[in-house]
Order: structure tokens, then C-alpha cells, then sequence
């Protein structure tokens, strides 16, 4: 079965870091585009960031950006967030999934799979 699987959430104190992977369960993740996306409680569902199929090119959104790198490693099968300097308001369930591009201001896209999120938790 085609799946996405995050991992490498937790707790963690302001300003630490964690870095999530996500592995494709069923499927080789060469062919895609993956995203991550998170949702804090009472809030949408927010695009964190994404990475072209080849690892080239790599988009944030504007609060993350400077502390965040997302990257891959297509011989392992599996797409990082690294997340550092992290905030309380960093504090959601990270998402990743998988699409055949990263959307643009003006393209959408549609994402096949997606994996069943990972909490991270940024607290003293």
C-alpha cells in the first residue's frame, strides 16, 4: 500500500532543534515532490515547505525560512525537516506528502499521498 510515513517528532524547549524524515512506505520518492505541512490546534492547515523531485530547488513559507531546511536523500528513500531556533508557535502535527511538483503562487497541485503526521512540540 502507498504511504507516507513521518517520524522524529517530540517535545521540545524553545530554541532547540529536530529534524523529521519522511520515508515512503510502498513507493520509490524519486518521482516526487514532497511537502510538509503542519496544523497547530484551532488553526488550518498550513505548507511549511517543499522540495523538487531532484533537491535542487526548495521553498518556505515566510515564518520558517530562516530556521527551517527541508533536503532528501533519494538512495534512502526519505525527505528531511530540519528545524531550528524553534518556537512555540512551531507547535503542530508536521505533515508530509508527496505531489508531482511544488505548487507555485500560481500552480497548484494536487498531493497523492500523505503520511499520518508527526507532533512536534515546543514548550518549556
Amino acid at each position: 500500500q502507498l504511504q507516507l510515513v513521518e517520524s522524529g517528532g517530540g517535545l521540545v524547549q524553545p530554541g532547540g532543534s529536530l529534524r523529521l524524515s519522511c520515508a515512503a512506505s510502498g513507493f520509490t520518492l524519486d518521482y516526487y515532490a514532497i511537502a510538509w505541512f503542519r496544523q497547530a490546534p484551532g488553526k488550518e492547515r498550513e505548507g511549511v515547505s517543499c522540495i523538487s523531485r531532484g533537491g535542487a530547488s526548495t521553498d518556505y513559507t515566510d515564518s520558517v525560512k530562516d530556521r527551517f531546511t527541508t533536503s532528501r536523500n533519494n538512495a534512502k528513500n526519505t525527505v528531511y525537516l530540519q528545524m531550528n531556533s524553534l518556537k512555540p508557535e512551531d507547535t503542530a502535527i508536521y505533515y508530509c506528502a508527496a505531489a508531482l511538483a511544488c505548487p507555485t503562487t500560481t500552480i497548484r497541485r494536487e498531493f497523492y499521498y500523505w503520511g499520518q503526521g508527526t507532533q512536534v512540540t515546543v514548550s518549556s
